[in-house]
């Protein structure tokens, strides 16, 4: 939701003649504050990197699976059934609506401030409260399945073929989610088709993060730190990294790497494998240098869904059901503030 009044987006703020200090309401307090400043170089390579392709038995794949969700809650994978040239389209397309487009046109798809469910281009979201620590990003939401909710005349024109590649992208990144909770699912000696068919129908949205470069980054974030809501998400980057992910009370900075997809698990992964995998704290740091994109594909269940742990995983149950809709509610309600919001379910 956008804050009332006149719209503000980082990328206007970073354009003005603002060389030696960001907003105060961009501050992050000292214990939240990147250790230091960031020149965009990734620092960790140890992150897993799963190979989909070739004929690698099942059972070593989701051995393979089962360690990196264990030890991360996110993996890279390759030779994951998405066009490589579509990865690389769809990152062209955002860096043209956000670099080509003036400020003026960019605004004609801002997203409805009264609407909980909008889509569309926005800056900050509320979260807790009016005064909250402000992210440095700015991003583009779109609605993609069911396809109900896709309404491409919502979506930039501009660059022409903007549309067609987020529906291409859509499509394909569907296909690869529904795979990997496939493997997620067998991974723990469950059926296939344990996790899917518990999601009932995929609510996926594609969101387009854009994070200008900053000019005081050791003060910032792009994102600040939390999991994601739902139960898997997809991530590509650009060449500049930012992403960060948390392990052993340490930030790692995950290495873009072009041609792989990112995978983060969300907390309803969690509370659906009884905590045997984790979801993925993560953060985007900001860069003094350059600007960065990243796209994320998220899918979640409808509202309505209970999510449970599944019967017979690390018994007995670690988390009580939930209402999907309600724990939204919720994660909206506090905000992410480095929490777990998760660990209100702990039984």
């Amino acid at each position: 939701m956008e804050v009332a009044g006149a719209p503000i987006r980082v990328q206007s703020i970073a354009e003005k003649d603002l060389k030696v200090a960001v907003p105060p309401q961009y501050i992050q307090p000292q214990e939240n504050r990147p250790s230091k400043p960031s020149n965009g170089n990734a620092n960790d390579h140890k992150i897993p990197m799963i190979d989909l392709g070739g004929d690698k038995q099942v059972d070593i794949l989701c051995g393979e699976i089962r360690s990196a969700c264990t030890e991360w809650g996110a993996f890279h994978v390759i030779n994951h059934g998405v066009s490589i040239s579509l990865l690389d389209e769809i990152r062209k397309i955002g860096s043209s609506f956000f670099e080509d487009l003036p400020m003026a046109e960019k605004l004609r798809y801002a997203y409805d401030s009264n609407s909980p469910a909008s889509e569309g281009y926005g800056s900050r979201m509320l979260v807790a409260s009016d005064d909250a620590v402000l992210d440095w990003r700015d991003y583009f939401d779109h609605h993609t399945f069911p396809l109900s909710r896709r309404n491409p005349s919502r979506w930039p024109h501009f660059p022409p073929n903007y549309r067609e590649v987020i529906e291409q992208y859509s499509d394909e990144m569907k296909v690869l989610a529904v795979k990997l909770l496939g493997l997620i699912s067998t991974s723990l000696g469950l059926p296939s088709s344990y996790i899917e068919e518990a999601m009932g129908e995929i609510y996926q949205n594609i969101t387009v993060s854009y994070y200008p470069s900053c000019p005081q980054p050791e003060l910032t974030l792009g994102l600040q730190s939390h999991s994601d809501m739902g139960f898997i998400t997809l991530l590509i980057q650009q060449n500049v990294a930012g992403l960060q992910v948390s392990k052993n009370d340490d930030w790692v900075t995950v290495d873009p790497e072009s041609h792989a997809i990112f995978v983060i698990l969300g907390d309803q992964t969690e509370i659906i494998t009884n905590g045997v995998y984790k979801s993925a704290v993560h953060r985007a740091i900001t860069n003094g240098v350059k600007a960065r994109l990243s796209i994320a594909t998220f899918h979640d269940p409808a509202k309505t869904v209970f999510v449970s742990p599944a019967p017979g995983l690390n018994p007995p149950p670690r988390y009580h059901e939930v209402v999907y809709g309600d724990y939204v509610s919720s994660w909206y309600t506090k905000g992410p503030n480095g929490k777990r919001n998760i660990d209100a379910l702990l039984i």
